[in-house]
């Protein structure tokens, strides 16, 4: 009877570990040819861009805005017409990696409002570091290849 407990309590601890291992694999594995060409240089995994200037987010795996509307999140592949002004290349993005940040919103515009009007973020387009070409998006894909050989 021992040795079975024994038994199942050590397949349960392999399998806990590997379940806990492939979640770490997914939160931490590189996301760079998803993010948008107008998002911040410097990140190999982004979940959310909060956009202070505008007090919204951007999912990165769906693609999705969200932004409040008479009191309700919105998610949506665009934002809506009052922010035809705001040019997400030029505004301000916060890297937010955790789960439905927007669900603390009180606790973002506090801690980021300060960033609003700034504008001194260097964007992936712009981005010379060859670790982005694999982007499609990006103008220097077509050295993707050749940069990606040289790396080898």
């Amino acid at each position: 009877m021992k040795k079975f407990v024994a038994f199942v309590a050590i397949t349960l601890s392999i399998l806990l570990s590997i379940q806990s291992h492939a979640q770490i694999q997914l939160t931490i594995g590189s996301n760079i040819t998803s993010q948008p060409m107008w998002g911040p240089t410097g990140y190999d995994h982004v979940d959310y861009y909060y956009l202070p200037d505008i007090d919204a987010y951007y999912y990165v795996p769906k693609r999705q805005y969200i932004y409040q509307e008479h009191g309700n999140w919105i998610f949506r592949s665009s934002l809506p017409r009052r922010y035809n002004n705001y040019n997400v290349y030029n505004g301000y993005k916060v890297v937010l990696n955790e789960p439905t940040p927007y669900k603390q919103a009180d606790n973002y515009r506090i801690k980021y409002g300060s960033y609003k009007g700034r504008r001194d973020q260097e964007v992936i387009r712009n981005s010379s570091d060859e670790r982005y070409f694999e982007n499609k998006q990006h103008p220097e894909h077509k050295n993707w290849k050749k940069a990606n050989k040289k790396r080898q």
